[in-house]
């Protein structure tokens, strides 16, 4: 059975959205993102909300602008090479290979997608992945915290969830970005 993780940068004081700005330094860090290409090499299926596709759909044709550093086509490529699911009632269509929408977020669909899986899952967005959250889905959490305090926006776990999670890995980045892994008990 593949796992279902949940990854997003994060702030210091834990939102993965401000509500005024960025989320602060680190994440756009050579060193970072080649570390997050090696991650989520392996990861066969992304599940987004539309916000959270519409950003990341950047990734379709990065490839195509001039200069590109090779971590940069890198992840362009895993990317593109992975399935997409967007949980979407208001998106027409997509513009990205690999990818389908469903209109509703399904735990059992979710579950059966795990279930069948050779390749790990990802859930991204804050407010997917409190969906998921809430339904028991995620097995692991990577957190990508950098240096600032943002003092609100979304918060990166929801609210009314009790999770006891098992620190299984952790990084600091010369950039000052703290990665840390933590498993479901």
């Amino acid at each position: 059975m593949a796992k279902l993780i949940y990854s997003m940068i994060s702030s210091l004081d834990g939102y993965a959205e401000a509500a005024e700005g960025d989320l602060g330094t680190g994440a756009e860090d050579q060193e970072v993102h080649t570390f997050i290409n090696d991650l989520f090499r392996p990861v066969g299926t992304y599940l987004y909300g539309r916000r959270m596709y519409e950003t990341m759909l950047y990734w379709e044709t990065a490839h195509t602008e001039p200069r590109q550093p090779p971590h940069i086509l890198q992840y362009a490529r895993d990317w593109q090479a992975a399935e997409k699911v967007v949980y979407s009632t208001t998106l027409g269509s997509v513009s990205s290979a690999r990818t389908r929408i469903e209109r509703t977020f399904d735990p059992d669909a979710v579950r059966r997608l795990k279930a069948e899986a050779d390749h790990d899952l990802t859930v991204d967005g804050p407010n997917l992945a409190a969906r998921a959250i809430a339904a028991g889905l995620v097995d692991e959490y990577h957190m990508f915290i950098t240096t600032s305090v943002v003092g609100g926006g979304k918060r990166f776990f929801p609210d009314g969830v009790r999770l006891d999670l098992e620190l299984v890995e952790e990084r600091a980045f010369d950039s000052g970005l703290i990665y840390a892994r933590y498993r479901t008990r």
